[in-house]
């Protein structure tokens, strides 16, 4: 293993609190609990920022396999350094990059906050610079038998969204996760929808009234979850 994350792993060890991992639980279903050091999102952040001057003139390459054996670890602390570290990295993103981002998360994602980190700090940056690979979302990942690689096809939409983009991708993302029956893929795509909103509110709001006969409630409470009263309340009607 490298030797700087080596270095990384013994320093998220030695800030390690029990308190922490009994609140990290709490944001997880029971069976669902993603495996954490016990490390303050603050510190976690910290070294991560530390490190990255040791590793920012180093070839892409060797980035990538060192937030790979982070990944490795099973630890979510370390996954959200790898995290930062392949998003310090994308000024360097090349359309090929999308294989390996792919491959992270049907091999090592296991609850939703490593999803939802690799697909926010990393994947959605890629799709914004490669939008080709929107197709691999709506053709592919939204059929995977891996839960999380369909919720990742919601979830790598977010950054987009923030930024008014894709909104024709994101419907198609929700049509083809509508009959999803997971709650967290549920969540996941009302997630993308009610960011969408922040700039599409009435393209969002028309879309949720063409389909609530159909859109789980989970699904449903989230995308409108911004929208004015009034429009809530006519979501809701039965």
């Amino acid at each position: 293993m490298n030797e700087t994350v080596k270095s990384v792993q013994r320093e998220l060890a030695e800030s390690a609190e029990e308190r922490n991992v009994i609140v990290s639980a709490r944001y997880y279903k029971k069976g669902e609990e993603a495996t954490v050091r016990g490390v303050k999102m603050v510190e976690v952040t910290r070294l991560a920022k530390t490190f990255l001057h040791e590793i920012k003139e180093m070839p892409k390459a060797e980035v990538f396999e060192m937030c790979e054996q982070l990944w490795q670890s099973g630890y979510l602390e370390d996954a959200l350094v790898a995290c930062m570290w392949s998003e310090a990295q994308h000024k360097r993103y090349a359309s090929e990059d999308m294989d390996t981002f792919e491959r992270l998360l049907d091999t090592y994602v296991r609850n939703w906050g490593d999803c939802d980190t690799l697909c926010n700090h990393t994947i959605g940056p890629l799709l914004i610079m490669y939008p080709k690979h929107l197709t691999r979302l709506k053709d592919i990942w939204t059929s995977s038998p891996n839960r999380w690689v369909r919720r990742g096809a919601a979830a790598s939409l977010i950054v987009p969204a923030r930024r008014g983009l894709f909104l024709s991708d994101i419907f198609e993302v929700a049509d083809r996760l509508l009959p999803d029956a997971d709650d967290m893929v549920r969540k996941g795509y009302g997630w993308m929808l009610k960011t969408a909103a922040d700039a599409h509110m009435q393209e969002v709001f028309d879309y949720v009234m063409r389909n609530r006969a159909v859109m789980p409630r989970t699904a449903l409470r989230y995308a409108i979850e911004k929208m004015p009263a009034d429009m809530r309340a006519e979501a809701m009607k039965k």
